[in-house]
């Protein structure tokens, strides 16, 4: 298994491995580590490429502009990486805002690739098992049946 972090170079889109998207609560480094967690879980059995937007070396105090060189390129790093996926996990964490995670759902929700866990707690749990079944997106209730759905999908 593979793990690439942001700003690191993206998989070929020819690549034979499965690859993954961890897309989820992060709030700039407030949110639990669930993306480790997960990653751990996987490590042992599965044999592909994760991709964790969890970038190493954030800075909160990068200005969230377009200008801003860092920030455009994680941004940009995050969107080439969705469409790359072949699976996009999605987790809200319970004590988490997750506006972005919320972007994400909205933008690639109708792609047929999405897996999302919102557990109970999470502030907007109504909106997202509302659009998850409206557009017929896999749920489930934790990071347990996320690994399973990654080993077998």
């Amino acid at each position: 298994m593979q793990t690439i972090f942001p700003p690191e170079k993206l998989p070929n889109a020819n690549n034979k491995l499965k690859t993954v998207f961890l897309a989820g609560s992060i709030d700039m480094g407030k949110s639990i580590d669930w993306q480790t967690e997960l990653t751990q879980m996987l490590s042992a059995d599965w044999n592909g490429i994760l991709l964790n937007p969890r970038r190493k070396n954030w800075d909160s105090s990068w200005v969230q502009s377009i200008e801003n060189e860092q920030f455009r390129e994680q941004v940009e790093w995050e969107l080439s990486g969705l469409e790359l996926a072949d699976i996009v996990v999605v987790y809200f964490a319970p004590e988490s805002v997750a506006p972005i995670t919320l972007l994400e759902l909205g933008l690639f929700g109708r792609t047929k690739k999405m897996v999302v866990c919102c557990p109970d707690g999470f502030w907007r749990k109504g909106n997202v098992d509302i659009v998850c079944k409206k557009y017929n997106i896999f749920q489930v209730e934790t990071l347990q049946e996320i690994a399973e759905f990654v080993r077998n999908n």
